[in-house]
């Protein structure tokens, strides 16, 4: 089996490799796994994901950051999604047998809560918490971002096991700062130029950010903790199991 992870930013790529991969090029990870750094976004993740599966990926997996939709959940908290809901509230079931095997895996290794439930999609980053409540009302989620869905959405198409591994970066009552949406791109990806700029006019955007890049290094620190068991969390064998 070869599996494809796909990651939407270079920061959360840092926590597999350290290897520097252009946007929307497939690297060899190890012998069996296939890594492409997508950017943001549904459009990346989805065309990542098609493009994994062209070079010889017979599985894939979701790989990053998510916000948290549940008041329990604090940043470096894992998620394993056992579903990913899309914004039509259209619900894909993750396999449970690769879900259990990873938890096996996982169980012991990680200081840190490890938890499973509902990912929902979001089509732009969510900054307020008040919307983030909504989401979790609407979509009973326990967490929330904008790739793992449309992966999701590929593997179901193409009847092959997917796996959603999340870390928590920002909790539900925090609300992002605004300088950030600013900061972004068409892409979806930050611009640091465009963040310093804003903050220079709005140097009280500071404290949040401190707070936002605290939450995110507890996050990375979880996915540098789990990639070193990479090697067995993607030895997952299908068969007499269910596919999504």
């Amino acid at each position: 089996m070869i599996t494809g992870i796909v990651v939407a930013l270079p920061e959360e790529l840092s926590t597999l490799t350290s290897k520097k991969l252009e946007k929307g090029c497939v690297e060899d990870l190890t012998d069996k796994t296939l890594v492409i750094y997508s950017g943001a976004g549904w459009e990346n993740a989805h065309a990542a994901a098609e493009l994994l599966l062209a070079q010889g990926a017979s599985q894939l997996i979701s790989w990053g950051c998510a916000a948290a939709l549940e008041a329990s959940l604090r940043p470096g908290d894992l998620v394993l999604a056992n579903s990913c809901v899309d914004t039509d509230n259209v619900v894909f079931d993750l396999n449970t047998d690769w879900i259990k095997q990873v938890q096996a895996v996982l169980s012991g290794q990680l200081a840190v809560r490890l938890c499973t439930g509902k990912l929902a999609e979001s089509q732009a980053i969510i900054s307020s918490s008040l919307d983030k409540k909504q989401i979790a009302q609407k979509t009973g989620a326990i967490a929330l971002d904008m790739e793992s869905t449309a992966i999701a959405k590929v593997a179901h198409k193409h009847g092959l096991p997917f796996l959603v591994i999340r870390a928590i970066a920002d909790p539900l009552d925090m609300n992002l700062p605004t300088a950030v949406s600013h900061a972004l791109n068409n892409q979806g990806d930050v611009v640091l130029s465009k963040l310093l700029r804003y903050l220079l006019r709005h140097p009280a955007e500071l404290p949040g950010l401190i707070r936002l890049g605290l939450h995110f290094h507890a996050a990375k620190h979880t996915l540098k903790r789990v990639a070193q068991e990479i090697d067995a969390l993607t030895r997952f064998n299908p068969q007499n199991t269910a596919t999504p």
